[in-house]
């Protein structure tokens, strides 16, 4: 059905391709691109700011659509946030009103552009949960705060019953296990080991064990 409706399109020529989400944790309103182009990031800067570019997962509208026209993702927070809405629709409403999209380069001081590096996950194994509970690892309460934060090493992000070992997957864009990269245990303590910012870390156990604990981000540059 998917690829139906990217042929459908593709006939149709699109102009631009935007694709709106809501989150569960604590996020800014951000927006995704798949490419470093100009169009694309000046599409996106509409929204936000804040740009993530990403390549994983994969089947996603923006990732298919990328190859018809300038695509995003845009991330409007928690659902029923009033404000999440309203700025979608103001968004919207500025797509439809550009006669063109740009494709000279955005200016430096107009975005943060990020790079999605890694996505994590809770093994099934594990028992988990948030503050001061008997489980295998105990995140901190407040780990959707650390949201859009660069955290530096040495963070604290989980105390551990009974673990030997990383309890936590990392994926990087090519599926490789990447874990020891970005986290150590240090006695009873889960720890960062590298400067790094989370994005989408969220406190709904049931999204976390259906999808991922969240993503890891790095700074990225902006092409000339």
């Amino acid at each position: 059905m998917m690829a139906e409706v990217v042929d459908i399109m593709q006939r149709r020529q699109p102009f631009a391709s935007v694709d709106i989400h809501n989150n569960t944790g604590i996020n800014p309103h951000y927006a995704c691109i798949n490419r470093i182009e100009h169009r694309f990031m000046h599409l996106a800067s509409l929204f936000s700011r804040t740009l993530v570019y990403f390549i994983r997962p994969a089947g996603v509208q923006s990732m298919a659509f990328a190859q018809l026209c300038p695509a995003v993702t845009v991330e409007c927070g928690k659902v029923g946030q009033t404000a999440g809405e309203v700025h979608a629709q103001e968004f919207l409403e500025a797509c439809l009103h550009l006669s063109r999209i740009p494709d000279h380069p955005v200016a430096a001081h107009d975005v943060d552009l990020f790079h999605t590096v890694a996505t994590v996950r809770v093994p099934g194994a594990y028992s988990f949960g948030f503050g001061e509970q008997p489980v295998d690892i105990c995140f901190i309460n407040d780990l959707d705060h650390l949201n859009f934060r660069e955290l530096p090493v040495g963070t604290t992000l989980a105390q551990l019953d009974g673990v030997d070992g990383l309890p936590l997957e990392a994926l990087d864009e090519q599926g490789r296990e990447v874990a020891d990269r970005f986290f150590r245990v240090d006695g009873e303590l889960l720890q960062t080991t590298r400067a790094l910012m989370p994005s989408m870390f969220t406190l709904d156990e049931r999204v976390i064990r259906q999808d991922c604990l969240g993503y890891l981000m790095e700074r990225y540059p902006l092409p000339d």
